[in-house]
């Protein structure tokens, strides 16, 4: 097949002809995020909860190398049972295609593969950014994605094992605006809030979807739409940093580093913190799907 062709599947195709509302999803949290069966449980709920709204869902990750939009059921529970699946950025799709391997995709790659098919919003849990004074070159390409490409991520924050400030730093630097939903703090993912601020705030699904189609008439990138975890099912900061110190020293004994550290990390912490972080990474990601669903149904009233 030509390397750069798409495979869209025909529900997602026939909804993007008829400029009807689609939402992608992206695949790492099946292969890397979460254990099995919570990661098809996860997947299969939150792509439920975007067509609840009537939406339709699009799961994005490369199978065999060819990247695909809209995986069936049997594909994503292959997904989530596969071992070895790659972790592909932005910078190795290409050579994830030629190659023609199976990969899941990050919030960076889901947003070019999306945009390449036309589709303005993405869910997930939580963007990638800067790590915490142990790597601090360890910067994730979500931010930089975030930069160029013209899709709004619907998310918790970024993940808890970050720098937050110095992520919002660098997303202020390349001119992308981070949206609190309902709230005027930014969300630390599984923490309610990191005590920093938003760019702004918007309460509704409508003025969201008037925010982008705003920010996009001026030729603006990627944004950032944030909404936190229900409070009660968020983990103490106080105990989430002391989880995370603890993390963060098993993975500086082992010398993890690179795209490896997350995953590596978030494994840990679920160890440490006897699975709560399994279950709010679970609540969030639907939470989020949801949302992202509402955004897209207001965003497909403006006119192409």
């Amino acid at each position: 097949m030509n390397p750069l062709q798409l495979v869209v599947r025909a529900d997602v195709a026939e909804a993007l002809a008829q400029h009807r509302p689609v939402v992608a999803l992206e695949s790492t949290l099946i292969a890397h995020g979460l254990p099995w069966p919570l990661n098809l449980e996860t997947a299969l709920v939150a792509e439920k909860a975007v067509r609840d709204e009537g939406v339709v869902a699009a799961t994005i990750a490369i199978l065999a190398g060819a990247p695909t939009v809209g995986l069936s059921e049997t594909e994503l529970r292959d997904l989530a049972q596969q071992e070895n699946v790659i972790k592909a950025s932005r910078r190795d799709l290409a050579a994830t295609i030629i190659r023609q391997q199976t990969a899941a995709t990050t919030v960076a790659a889901t947003m070019t593969l999306a945009h390449r098919a036309g589709i303005r919003l993405i869910a997930t849990g939580g963007i990638g950014g800067a790590h915490r004074d142990t790597h601090p070159w360890d910067i994730s390409a979500d931010l930089t994605e975030l930069a160029r490409t013209s899709v709004t991520v619907v998310c918790a924050g970024a993940k808890s094992i970050l720098d937050i400030p110095r992520t919002l730093e660098i997303l202020e630097t390349q001119g992308v605006p981070v949206i609190g939903y309902g709230t005027n703090e930014f969300p630390a993912f599984f923490v309610h809030s990191s005590g920093e601020a938003v760019t702004a705030r918007v309460d509704t699904p409508a003025q969201a979807a008037a925010l982008m189609h705003a920010h996009w008439s001026l030729g603006g990138g990627g944004i950032v739409l944030a909404q936190p975890l229900e409070e009660h099912a968020t983990l103490d900061p106080n105990e989430f940093m002391h989880a995370l110190s603890e993390a963060e020293r098993l993975a500086l004994g082992v010398g993890v580093r690179g795209k490896e550290l997350t995953p590596f990390l978030l494994n840990r912490l679920a160890e440490i913190t006897e699975g709560q972080t399994l279950r709010a990474n679970h609540l969030l990601v639907i939470a989020n799907a949801r949302l992202a669903a509402q955004v897209a149904r207001e965003y497909a009233r403006f006119p192409l």
